[in-house]
């Protein structure tokens, strides 16, 4: 995956609203906002299209980018990301300053991992019933994943993968298990059998019809 997704560049912006925010729009550019740190928040405008084509990869969330704010490059996490309600444009991001050695609070996608390879589902007519697709986590910005792998390939028929069950890459805490209550050890995935086709309303009638005769 190439760099310059990780990268972007980004303008301090001045005028400020919604009408300020439409004709940036309309310029084919991002209205965003970047906080958190010791530092003001600060107002930024930035490419739609390279920012859009960046969206298209998942890591883009989860992952450190670098914003080149008129020459100066700053650390950052994409924390909120509003769309258009039925145009392929994004509206509005925000973004939260990473500080070299300040723990980070975010959330990460699961890839589950092996499913192909499961008895249950390949064997048995079992299917995957993903309950979570992503988890919140806390590390340090050097110990960020893209993901976190949840290996299927054990799991039994009508058995659960839990929170406490994900193995998590060292340096990794997940803010739901921290709590140390069991309500927030979550299920994730769970392996049930299909759900059998239901009997045509026509072959019930003949069934019945037949055992009259």
């Amino acid at each position: 995956m190439s760099d310059a997704i990780f990268n972007l560049d980004a303008n301090v912006r001045t005028d400020k609203g919604k009408g300020a925010s439409r004709r940036l729009r309309r310029a084919d550019l991002v209205p965003a906002i970047l906080y958190g740190g010791n530092e003001e928040p600060v107002s930024l405008t930035l490419d739609h299209n390279k920012v859009n084509n960046s969206a298209d990869y998942e890591a883009f969330y989860s992952h450190v980018l670098t914003l080149n704010i008129d020459g100066k490059k700053v650390e950052a996490l994409v924390k909120d990301m509003q769309r258009h309600p039925y145009k392929p444009k994004i509206s509005h991001i925000d973004f939260q300053r990473v500080i070299a050695g300040e723990e980070l609070h975010t959330n990460v996608p699961l890839h589950f991992m092996n499913e192909e390879k499961n008895a249950a589902i390949s064997n048995e007519g079992g299917i995957a019933e993903h309950h979570v697709n992503e988890i919140e986590i806390t590390c340090l910005p050097k110990d960020l994943p893209e993901f976190i792998e949840v290996d299927m390939k054990d799991v039994e028929m009508d058995g659960s993968v839990h929170l406490s069950d994900i193995q998590l890459p060292k340096g990794v805490s997940s803010v739901e298990l921290a709590k140390n209550d069991e309500d927030h050890d979550l299920t994730v995935v769970t392996i049930k059998p299909a759900p059998k086709a239901p009997v045509a309303e026509e072959d019930a009638e003949g069934e019945e019809a037949g055992t009259e005769e």
